[in-house]
């Protein structure tokens, strides 16, 4: 089993060290998958803190990992005109591969339709470096096709921002996602939870996912928002946990 944490830490992170580390310590990881983890230092310290002698990050870039075991292989893919690189990783001793995501943020149909490009071309980029059985895993910044989303909860900057692209915002990403044979792995083991991730302190919208190939969702042990006090302090988003079968 691999457990894996994918985990927005909002900005950075800084100044919030003690309740990550405390939100990671209890979901007790093997991997963690950040978004928004600009720092290098403090995602140092927080691998630290946790026992982890594996991780790597750069400056002002979105994706960085931490692990307890050793990572025969990573990689930052770039696609042209992507806002944030994706993170390909690969553990030592496991058929097993994990691809970090963070796709463009605000809620507007031009972001859609640029998430749409982003996610068509790391999928592109997927099937010429995945092998075998691999995950998804990360913000997404967008809503799947049936969730809830009640437009009244969003920021008056929001709703505004939705105004002003059209007032509807046709959600494509998540079923190009599906139609190109992935399973939610949330949505496969929690048919009536909603799974709301952001923000902790009233979560109204699921934004971070895990999905893995459809043929191979029985690997797919848990799935579940990691909701703690210590979540609530330390991000705007709470944390994902899915334990994998490998």
């Amino acid at each position: 089993m691999i457990r894996l944490l994918t985990y927005n830490i909002r900005r950075g992170g800084t100044g919030r060290e003690a309740a990550l580390a405390a939100t990671i310590a209890h979901a007790s990881p093997d991997i963690v998958i950040f978004q928004e983890a600009t720092d290098p230092a403090l995602v140092e310290t927080l691998a630290s803190r946790a026992g982890m002698r594996y991780w790597a990050s750069r400056a002002k870039r979105s994706l960085a990992f931490m692990s307890r075991a050793p990572i025969v292989h990573y990689e930052w893919h770039r696609p042209p005109l992507s806002r944030h690189a994706f993170l390909e990783l690969v553990p030592y001793g496991a058929d097993f591969r994990v691809f970090g995501v963070h796709l463009s943020a605000v809620f507007a149909a031009w972001t859609e339709r640029r998430r749409a490009f982003e996610l068509r071309a790391l999928l592109r980029s997927i099937a010429a470096h995945q092998h075998g059985f691999h995950a998804l895993v990360g913000d997404f910044n967008t809503v799947a096709p049936g969730d809830m989303l009640d437009p009244t909860a969003l920021p008056g900057k929001v709703r505004a921002t939705v105004w002003l692209s059209g007032g509807r915002i046709r959600w494509r990403t998540i079923q190009l996602v599906r139609d190109a044979g992935y399973a939610d792995a949330f949505r496969a083991l929690h048919a009536d939870d909603p799974g709301l991730t952001l923000p902790t302190t009233r979560p109204h919208v699921r934004l971070d996912y895990a999905f893995v190939p459809a043929s191979a969702v029985s690997r797919v042990r848990r799935c579940d928002v990691v909701r703690t006090p210590h979540a609530v302090a330390a991000s705007d988003h709470f944390p994902l946990l899915a334990e994998f079968d490998v």
